[in-house]
């Protein structure tokens, strides 16, 4: 079962409300994405961590409703 962009987004900025996100569509199936999120949270954080917390925003939704997901995540300028 796909997921929506838009609902991706949503969960993503519900764990971290200062968020920036941009999420693409790379296959055009609703089911494989990219997304670029930019928060003050992951400031100090190791990329391996940031990356966690988006995976932990979207609820274990990762590997079942969502099936790939090309992440970049950077902290504010």
């Amino acid at each position: 079962m796909a997921m929506a962009a838009d609902d991706i987004a949503a969960l993503i900025r519900a764990a971290l409300p200062d968020a920036s996100v941009e999420i693409t569509d790379l296959a055009g199936d609703g089911d494989h994405y990219s997304a670029r999120v930019v928060s003050s949270a992951f400031t100090g954080k190791s990329r391996v961590q940031q990356h966690k917390l988006v995976y932990e925003a979207l609820g274990g939704r990762m590997g079942g409703a969502l099936h790939a997901l090309q992440l970049t995540t950077a902290v504010p300028n």
